[in-house]
Order: C-alpha cells, then structure tokens, then sequence
C-alpha cells in the first residue's frame, strides 16, 4: 500500500499493525478495521515479519466481510514446503510466492490455488459460463500482463520444487530454522533488541535503539558489507527514522546454512557483527573483521547442502 508502490498508487490500501507489547500482528485490530471497511481483498505476509502467522484466523476475518484472503509466503516458502511451518493453502483464497528467497530456486515466482472457486465478479466466458477463479489468474498472467516464457527459469523452478520433496530439503530447513533460534538467542544475549522476542523462521529483525540509539540501519548495512558481511537495513515498529535510514537491520540463516554453518557457528556470526557496530567507524577494526569473516568461511563450499 505504499504510495511509491503500484499497490498503492491503484488501490486504497488499508493497514493493519502489530502490538506494542508483543510486537505480534494484531488481529483483532486486523478484524475492527475489516468491519469498518469492508474491504475486497486482505493480505498476509511480510518481508521482516520473524513469527507464525494465524491464516485461519485471517480466513475467519474475511470470510466475515466476503473479502478474498491472499497470502504472499514468499519469505517462509521454504519452511512452508518443508513443513516446518503452517501451510497457508490450506486457508487462503489465494497463495503468492517467489521461487527464490528460502525455497531456493530461481528468481521467479508462483501463484497457487489450493481449492478453484467462481470468480466473485460474475466475468463468464463467451459462452456464458461463471469463470473459474485459475482461469482468471492464468489469463491475467499470460497474455494479461507476461510474454514470452522463460523456459530456462521453468525448468529451474522444477529443479527447486524437485529439491523440495526429497527428504535431506527438511533436515537442511530445519537446520535454517534451528540456526535462527540460535542466532536470535545469541543477539539477545548481547544485549540487541530482537523484535517480538525471537523468531519461528529463518530470519530476525534486530531494533538498533536499545543498544546504539545513534546509529542508524542504513550505516550499519553499508560498513558490514565493507567487512564482507551481508545484512539490510529495515524499519523496525513504530520507527522513529525514515525508510531510508532505519532503526533496524533484518538478517536470516538460509545462505549460512547452505553452506554448512550450524547453531554452534551463529554466535561467532553475531561477535562479528557486533564489533563492527561497536567501532562503526574504525577502519581497523572492520579490516579484522573482514579477515576474520574470510578465513571463517574458506572451511565451508558454496553448497553444503
């Protein structure tokens, strides 16, 4: 819904938020505000949003206001996939994906179904018929708004869903999951501010202001890269700074892990990170760190798993 976005500049998008206190999403906010407004569509999912979401809770919400519930997993896919984590098929009108991130294909994406229904509008095919909602999505994508193919990204995507249903695809998400709780265990132990407390996924959002109020996400994401390691800044709740500047940085597991690291290497990760916050602008120190980091990561290959 954000007014630099299509999604805002074409729809009126309402939020919902999380709590104060818990930092959780608030349904019954979720649900007031979908009373109030009556919306069409409710959407689910984030890009920084480290717990369990409540689908069937969100498919009661809109089911109370005939409102169509789409589910964007495309950050938890592969945890998802690996059953790791609550399916939203099972609830949602409508799933929407990307193929990278944690299911780890190709950059791409995909749209699910997990139950056809009538399309809501009454559109119908020449012939008369109540079109199905597949067949409106199928043709909204191709010819609506897709050309030509890109087969060498199908036959990626193949690849990817091939992995996913062999048995050693749980045991390496688990281990993305496991090596999260470790890592959000270790932050917290150093004294950073982990959003909500913790995470049931593969990532974490850390809140700067606890620890260093004055220094914000966007400077600790461009000096760790310069210590080869690799975060983003992101807004944390109720952020008192711009988007461009952040309060927070956003971190996940699922790349440590593809390349062999476990929860016993999660703390080193987080001392690492930490002394470079800790001398954000002593060139030495983030030159130490950067050796550090490399003869850390020469033991392990691009892909363990």
């Amino acid at each position: 819904g954000s007014p630099v976005n299509m999604s805002g500049l074409w729809y009126n998008a309402v939020s919902y938020e999380v709590t104060r206190e818990t930092e959780t999403v608030d349904y019954d906010q979720m649900e007031k505000l979908a009373l109030e407004h009556k919306p069409k569509l409710i959407v689910g999912g984030a890009s920084a949003y480290s717990r369990e979401w409540d689908y069937k809770r969100m498919r009661e919400i809109a089911d109370k206001v005939g409102a169509i519930l789409l589910i964007d997993m495309a950050h938890p896919a592969g945890l998802i996939a690996a059953g790791l984590l609550d399916n939203p098929v099972k609830h949602a009108h409508i799933v929407t994906s990307t193929t990278h991130k944690t299911l780890r294909g190709p950059r791409g994406g995909i749209i699910l179904i997990g139950k056809d229904f009538e399309n809501p509008w009454g559109l119908t095919t020449p012939k008369g018929q109540i079109k199905m909602m597949s067949q409106i999505i199928n043709s909204s994508v191709f010819p609506g708004i897709q050309g030509g193919p890109l087969e060498h990204v199908i036959a990626s995507k193949a690849v990817a869903f091939g992995e996913a249903l062999q048995p050693e695809y749980k045991v390496y998400q688990t281990q993305v999951k496991n090596n999260a709780a470790a890592m959000a265990k270790a932050f917290i132990a150093k004294g950073y501010k982990v959003v909500s407390g913790g995470t049931d996924n593969h990532s974490m959002l850390i809140d700067l202001r606890t620890k260093f109020p004055e220094i914000t996400g966007k400077k600790v994401e461009n000096t760790l890269v310069l210590a080869d390691i690799t975060i983003n800044k992101n807004m944390v709740p109720f952020d008192s700074r711009s988007p461009f500047q952040t309060s927070g940085i956003r971190i996940g597991t699922p790349a440590v892990t593809t390349r062999g690291l476990k929860e016993n290497h999660m703390p080193i990760i987080v001392d690492l990170i930490d002394e470079v916050i800790s001398n954000i602008d002593n060139e030495k120190v983030i030159a130490s760190v950067k050796e550090k980091v490399n003869k850390l990561m020469n033991d392990f290959p691009l892909f363990a798993w």
